[in-house]
């Protein structure tokens, strides 16, 4: 019998949760009967329909609207769904009332640090962050997408025995609406001049720490001109990062691309991706760049040491150390040949490990495990 899933999601998703989902429902089709009800009517609605993703739209007045609950469990009850899976804090706030109307596992897929999430704003962290923790303790099951954040959880008092790991995956099939990177560059006013292209793409929120790659940026542009910096992404920090990069006198050198919603033709058009963040789960900005055979220079936060194998496919550096950011970033522009390698291994390594075929399939094992179990 094929298991039914009932994917809730908030609809206003920008970042990896938003990439995950597609990926994964795409990953389950012939595997499961799953669908998505969304509570905002955006893009990310608009896109998943054009992926021919089953998804509806429940839409609420604000987030204290509770009134879809009713019409979610009619649902539920009527298509006689065997599990319900959240993913981000809308969806898991819903789900804490939703559970007490219906009898069926509740699963929550943590892609980030709950914790963190609001960190950009004083207002939503202080009303979002306590009411996520107080529904996550709600449900019956947890997935973490790294080894190391499972790890976190235990220690935060969350059932050892309740979590399962799910690596992110990504679709390695060839990409064939790339576009070239010379036509990228022109469209996004980029005059690279044969320059080497350093990107970096991270929602422009203080978790992602840009500043540390502005001030990287600044020591390299000391030593070397010949090299551009591409920041893709924005946030609550965009203007002040502007003004951090107009004070350094590097403006001609540092370009800020706003939101770029061709990702793939991004990391195509880049010889080296950085990621700065204060933390980080399982990135798809890894996962991305290493699809297009760019190696990536990260900090080493969260599951990002289990996506980089340091020396072979890529760098790490610690958490704030633009110094030694810099430093590594000038190594590679010296060694062509290494940062060529490490971008065929990033490729392979992703290819072997992290496809949306293994998500899709850890997926539905873990669905199967959770049936199983009789003690819900």
């Amino acid at each position: 019998m094929t298991i039914k899933v009932l994917h809730l999601i908030s609809g206003g998703d920008k970042g990896g949760a938003r990439t995950h989902i597609y990926t994964l429902m795409e990953g389950l089709k012939n595997k499961v009967d799953a669908k998505i009800v969304c509570f905002i009517d955006d893009t990310f609605y608009e896109e998943a329909k054009s992926r021919g993703i089953d998804i509806e739209v429940f839409p609420q007045n604000g987030r204290a609207d509770m009134s879809v609950v009713d019409r979610l469990a009619k649902l539920i009850n009527s298509e006689n769904y065997d599990i319900v899976h959240s993913h981000g804090a809308r969806a898991n706030s819903i789900s804490s009332f939703l559970k007490r109307r219906v009898n069926v596992p509740f699963i929550t897929t943590m892609h980030s640090d709950y914790l963190l999430d609001f960190k950009g704003s004083f207002y939503k962290n202080l009303i979002y962050t306590p009411i996520n923790k107080f529904s996550l303790k709600k449900f019956d099951y947890y997935i973490a997408i790294t080894e190391n954040f499972k790890k976190t959880l235990v220690e935060r008092g969350f059932p050892e025995d309740r979590i399962y790991v799910l690596y992110n995956g990504i679709d390695m099939s060839p990409e064939d609406d790339i576009i070239p990177k010379d036509e990228f560059l022109m469209r996004n006013g980029v005059v690279a001049d044969g320059k080497f292209l350093v990107g970096h793409v991270a929602r422009q929120d203080p978790v992602k720490n840009v500043e540390m790659t502005i001030k990287a940026a600044n020591i390299v542009l000391q030593n070397r001109q010949d090299v551009m910096f591409l920041l893709a992404g924005e946030g609550s920090e965009t203007e002040r990062l502007k003004e951090l990069v107009n004070s350094l006198n590097i403006s001609d050198n540092v370009k800020f691309l706003g939101f770029v919603k061709e990702n793939m033709s991004f990391f195509n058009a880049i010889d080296l991706n950085l990621l700065t963040s204060e933390s980080e789960s399982f990135p798809y900005a890894i996962l991305e760049s290493s699809k297009m055979r760019v190696p990536t220079i990260a900090t080493a936060v969260g599951g990002i040491p289990e996506m980089i194998r340091y020396g072979e496919d890529g760098l790490l550096v610690r958490d704030k150390d633009y110094t030694d950011l810099s430093q590594k970033i000038l190594y590679l522009m010296e060694d062509r040949d290494l940062l060529k390698k490490m971008g065929d291994k990033a490729y392979n390594r992703v290819l072997e490990n992290f496809s949306m075929e293994a998500m899709a399939n850890r997926q539905v094992e873990i669905y199967k495990m959770i049936l199983g179990d009789k003690n819900v």
